[in-house]
């Protein structure tokens, strides 16, 4: 069995793909009408490049075509029309980036914890004891504990700290040492740090408003690796801005992305904005790659590739 396979990523990645023991077709994908491959192709790999981020793209006549598949390179499919989820199967690369994610995580958790730019001394003069933070015997509170926050909690509890984490499904958390808990309110009044790592879903629109920051910890420490939506960005501004609230925030995602020049996060005094950076991926896309060439293993052996999106949860 061969495919067509429709690419929207680099020629390099195109490459790696076509060098598949079966041997597929790799073809070229329009950058302002990708979907139209949909035409000529079994499995369509898209990227979340502009064109499907348009609000006026109606769902195509010719949707889902000839496709057999539709791969998500990113983990996330909320920058998706809904009616991609239309195609007979949608997979996604989930995973591929968590480890390096997870390090972000805890590289902002030791900035703050240590925070060694702010006690660097340059002259004789500014020689003095300053206590620092620590890591080992906080809180780490994981608010989703798919791939990423399975990472954070394992490296979380390599350094010491304590780890309490909620996952929506309810499921046991399967890692020694992890706390789940089943309310959101009670995590952020215990952590010292909070990573999030959600998917964007109607449900966790604004999930952290006015009303969930208010409960979290004065002086804790948010992580947002997840998407920019996820957080009420006013309400996270007044959060920080009072007295008892929290202490500060890591934003690798905004809404929208980039912000618009002299957005208040850019010069925030308890914020550290990274743009959208945590997975690494133009050192990592590797991984993408070969988990691609192992579903499309799966795929023409008759079973079932890694990933699959649920369209009813939409992840």
């Amino acid at each position: 069995m061969s495919l067509i396979i429709a690419s929207q990523l680099d020629a390099d990645f195109n490459k790696g793909l076509g060098q598949h023991p079966i041997a597929p077709v790799v073809i070229d994908v329009a950058e302002d009408e990708p979907w139209t491959a949909a035409a000529e192709a079994d499995l369509l790999l898209v990227r979340p490049s502009p064109a499907w981020r348009q609000p006026r793209v109606q769902r195509p006549s010719l949707w889902p075509g000839r496709l057999k598949w539709v791969y998500s390179a990113s983990a996330g499919i909320d920058f998706y029309p809904d009616w991609l989820l239309d195609a007979p199967l949608v997979t996604c690369g989930r995973g591929v980036a968590s480890d390096e994610i997870a390090d972000y995580v805890i590289a902002a958790i030791y900035a703050q914890a240590k925070n060694l730019e702010a006690v660097t001394v340059r002259s004789r003069a500014e020689w003095k004891q300053t206590p620092l933070g620590r890591v080992s015997g906080t809180t780490v509170g994981i608010v989703g504990l798919g791939a990423i926050g399975r990472a954070v909690a394992q490296r979380a509890l390599a350094l010491g700290a304590q780890v309490v984490a909620l996952r929506r499904s309810g499921a046991q958390a399967g890692i020694s040492g992890v706390e789940l808990l089943h309310d959101l309110p009670a995590l952020v009044a215990r952590a010292d740090h909070i990573a999030i790592a959600v998917p964007a879903t109607p449900q966790t629109r604004h999930l952290f408003n006015d009303a969930l920051l208010a409960r979290v910890k004065p002086g804790a420490h948010i992580i947002n690796v997840a998407r920019g939506s996820v957080v009420d960005q006013d309400a996270l501004i007044r959060a920080l801005d009072r007295t008892d609230g929290p202490g500060f925030a890591t934003l690798d995602v905004t809404e929208p992305e980039p912000l618009p020049d002299r957005h208040p996060l850019y010069v925030h005094p308890k914020v550290r904005l990274t743009p959208h950076i945590s997975s690494n991926y133009t050192l990592m896309r590797h991984r993408l790659l070969e988990k691609v060439r192992d579903d499309i293993s799966r795929f023409v052996r008759g079973e079932t590739p890694t990933d699959v999106i649920d369209p009813a949860r939409g992840y």
